[in-house]
């Protein structure tokens, strides 16, 4: 779909599936620019990449090959796996643990990973053996290869999409694509402005499971923006609210009542580790830390049946946010 405007500059859009669910592009075109297929070729082509490298989902990606390994194994493997494992370690030591990329075997024991067998509330036992296989200081890097001394499984899930996100960003600045939304499984990055002169905008959802419901509207330029949430992939038993986003400290999903976190931050990456880290640190330790690093948060937090939101003056000032209702 395209739409045009008197200076000759045409705005493209076009999507479609990847890491289970999807990608959208839109762009501002000129003269100069490639044509629309050859753009989404290039675009296409790096997700097919991201997947071939960190999907959990495919036995034969980069990531899942490590993950089969016994303890004290090692794999050579691409720059951007070992990138992301850098970053990894970097939100691991500054959320003292709590954030880490080998949590698979827990998501796995709970219901929420690829190798599941159902959702469940496991046993002191079933997981305290998990926990054995769970923690970033087992994995380290020897030139070009991860190694790992217990048999931890990684799982990009948390910053993969950011990643790719960023890789769509700096392609389409190479193509000569300086205004553009790029958007994969919910991260996205915004840049320029629309051929009319408007600024991109993004909806931020209430996170709620029956119905959306547009929280809040942003104008972007330049930054990344992430959100997470307990509201997608939960299970509820005897009363208490299990989601997919674990405390890799206590090996069991969060409890507190943060429900959501959006992150907005020059890097699509570290907005999308960030919104899963703050979200795992809660509404109090997860808003100091934001303030400490000078990080542009909005957090909804449950409050009986309502939702109660708190944002930050770095995100005020970064988003130019407009409240919806």
């Amino acid at each position: 779909m395209v739409s045009g405007c008197g200076n000759g500059d045409t705005l493209e859009r076009f999507d479609g599936p990847t890491m289970g669910s999807r990608y959208s592009i839109q762009y501002v075109s000129h003269r100069a620019t490639p044509r629309p297929n050859a753009v989404q070729a290039e675009v296409e082509s790096i997700l097919a990449d991201v997947d071939r490298q960190f999907s959990t989902y495919r036995s034969d990606s980069d990531i899942e090959r490590f993950n089969a390994l016994p303890a004290d194994s090692c794999q050579v493997m691409p720059a951007a796996v070992l990138e992301l494992v850098r970053v990894g370690e970097q939100l691991s030591v500054q959320s003292d643990g709590a954030f880490d990329l080998t949590v698979e075997p827990l998501l796995n024991l709970w219901g929420f990973g690829p190798q599941s067998r159902g959702e469940q509330v496991p046993s002191a036992e079933a997981l305290a053996q998990a926990r054995q296989r769970v923690g970033h200081g087992h994995l380290r890097i020897e030139g070009d290869r991860l190694c790992k001394d217990a048999a931890v499984e990684v799982d990009f899930n948390s910053i993969a999409a950011g990643y790719a996100v960023d890789r769509i960003a700096a392609r389409l600045q190479a193509l000569g694509i300086d205004s553009y939304l790029a958007e994969a499984t919910g991260e996205l990055k915004a840049v320029g402005r629309k051929p009319d002169g408007s600024p991109w905008r993004v909806a931020l959802e209430e996170p709620r499971d029956d119905r959306q419901v547009a929280e809040r509207v942003i104008d972007v330029d330049g930054y990344g923006v992430s959100t997470s949430g307990d509201y997608r992939r939960y299970f509820e038993q005897d009363g208490a609210r299990y989601s997919h986003t674990f405390d890799a400290h206590t090996g069991a999903p969060v409890l507190h009542n943060l429900a959501s976190v959006t992150v907005i931050h020059p890097s699509a990456l570290m907005a999308d580790g960030l919104s899963t880290l703050l979200l795992i640190l809660g509404p109090e330790r997860g808003w100091d830390y934001a303030e400490k690093h000078g990080i542009g948060v909005f957090f909804v937090m449950r409050d009986g049946n309502r939702f109660v939101t708190r944002t930050n003056d770095a995100f005020e000032r970064i988003s130019g946010a407009k409240n919806q209702r």
